[in-house]
């Protein structure tokens, strides 16, 4: 009998499964007693679940990146799905134990999408933004495909950064065939690959992702670029040329708002253009794993990185590769 998943049980039906413990935090109750803020992971997605009345060994145990056997309830609570908690222990040694079993995986598989990204690069015709791209893919390339693209927003999943630049990519080629009069296309296909690459420090991988102290500290729009100087001074490139400024500014400018943590403002074409596509990709992406748990005719759970909205799912089927 195959085993069921997270979003296999129906809203008020009681669950036992394994599951991974994405996050953990230990927070304060009104009562001034500890209570665990969980988030679970399996191949069909994560919900939210509380522990309440957690004891210090209770927080020991329930560690992020360990495997539990739980037994609880799917509920809603204020449009979000969760689980009500009955029961939960770790996993014993004869029981599963790969987290890597436990973490949603891009529809695409690591191999198409290295061979789909690597075409794109001969069409990078300038050498200066070829080369560098080239050594950071190079020298970030297995995290790169293996990492999720964030926390838990968008595209948080095994292989999401690699997918959410590949979706980004081919929504470049699109308007760079739309608009071929005026996009510098290479710079697009240049600062759309490594827009976010510096995600493969500021986080630490798909299982139990959480930010680093880099992540934290500094932020993956000023590690990338710190990255391209390196790259620059290794392969004698000059930092000074209009080519690498440029580059630079794409990668700078790509959150668009100066509140959402991008140091400057887009001033170039292809700049904004990369900014409206990561924001579209992401949105997508957001919406595709909503709506993917919302029932036909309802509404969907508020959307954080949405400003709290939620949306309406329509009766009838909605495609996903979530």
């Amino acid at each position: 009998m195959k085993q069921k998943k997270i979003y296999d049980y129906a809203v008020d039906e009681n669950v036992e499964l394994f599951v991974l413990i994405k996050s953990a935090d230990v927070r304060i109750a009104k009562n001034g007693k500890k209570f665990i803020a969980f988030n679970f992971s399996d191949s069909s997605g994560e919900i939210s679940a509380k522990f309440w009345d957690a004891s210090e060994e209770d927080i020991a145990n329930f560690e992020p990146g360990k495997i539990v056997f739980l037994k609880g309830k799917r509920e809603v609570y204020q449009n979000n799905p969760q689980i009500k908690i009955y029961h939960m222990r770790q996993a014993a040694t004869d029981e599963p134990a790969n987290p890597e079993l436990f973490v949603k995986k891009a529809p695409l598989s690591k191999d198409d999408m290295e061979k789909e990204i690597n075409q794109a690069l001969f069409e990078i015709t300038n050498p200066n933004w070829n080369r560098v791209v080239r050594f950071l893919l190079h020298e970030h390339h297995d995290a790169f495909f293996s990492f999720p693209a964030a926390k838990k927003n968008h595209h948080a999943f095994d292989g999401g950064l690699a997918y959410h630049t590949l979706s980004m990519l081919r929504l470049a080629h699109s308007i760079a065939r739309q608009y071929s009069d005026i996009i510098n296309a290479p710079l697009l296909y240049a600062g759309t690959i490594l827009h976010d690459l510096g995600k493969t420090i500021e986080l630490s991988g798909p299982i139990a992702t959480r930010y680093t102290l880099e992540g934290n500290l500094i932020g993956h729009i000023i590690i990338i670029d710190e990255e391209i100087v390196k790259a620059c001074q290794q392969l004698k490139i000059d930092l000074d040329s209009e080519d690498m400024i440029l580059l630079r500014h794409m990668i700078l400018a790509h959150h668009g708002l100066l509140e959402y943590g991008s140091p400057v403002r887009p001033h170039l074409l292809e700049a904004e253009v990369l900014h409206q596509i990561d924001e579209l990709d992401a949105s997508i992406q957001m919406l595709r794993g909503t709506l993917a748990h919302t029932e036909p005719g309802q509404f969907s759970e508020r959307i954080f990185g949405m400003d709290g909205r939620n949306f309406y799912r329509p009766e009838g089927n909605i495609q996903s590769d979530e």
